[in-house]
C-alpha cells in the first residue's frame, strides 16, 4: 500500500519547455481567452451549468469566475456567453487578462443582494467567437 502524501512530496521532472502550441505563440489552441466581468455579474449561474470545466460560482460574492481556459470547448464556451442575461462574458486577447485582473482589483464590488448606487453596466463589447 502507498503513502498518498508521497505525490505531493515528489518533485517535479524540471521545467516545462514550450511546445509552439501555446496560444500566444500562434499554436493550434484557442487564440482568445475567457474572462467574467465580476462588477456586472448577477450570479445566475447559466454559465457553470453549460461549461462546468470552465466557469465556477466564486463563494464569497456569488458571481461566476472563469478558472481555465481549457476546461472546455469553444463551442460550449460560446453557449455559456450566450445565456448570460448580462452579457458580462467576454473573449479577450490573452495579452489583456492582466489588465483586466487589475481594474477588477481596483474595482468595489459588494456581494450580491446589497444596494449600490450605481450598478456599472458592461465595459467590454460581446465578440463572436474565436476561431479554433
Amino acid at each position: 500500500m502507498s503513502d498518498p502524501s508521497l505525490a505531493y512530496s515528489t518533485p517535479l521532472s524540471g521545467p516545462v519547455a514550450a511546445t509552439g502550441r501555446e496560444p500566444l505563440l500562434g499554436g493550434a489552441l484557442r487564440q482568445k481567452a475567457v474572462w467574467v466581468d465580476e462588477a456586472v455579474c448577477i450570479g445566475c449561474r447559466y454559465c457553470a451549468h453549460v461549461a462546468a470545466h470552465t466557469f465556477v460560482v466564486e463563494s464569497n460574492w456569488g458571481r461566476s469566475r472563469a478558472i481555465r481556459q481549457d476546461g472546455d470547448s469553444t463551442e460550449l464556451i460560446q453557449e455559456a456567453i450566450d445565456t448570460c442575461p448580462v452579457d458580462c462574458i467576454h473573449w479577450v486577447a490573452y495579452e489583456e487578462l492582466p489588465a483586466l485582473e487589475r481594474r477588477l482589483d481596483e474595482q468595489e464590488i459588494m456581494p450580491l443582494g446589497v444596494p449600490t448606487p450605481a450598478r456599472p453596466r458592461r465595459t467590454l463589447p460581446r465578440l463572436a467567437a474565436p476561431r479554433a
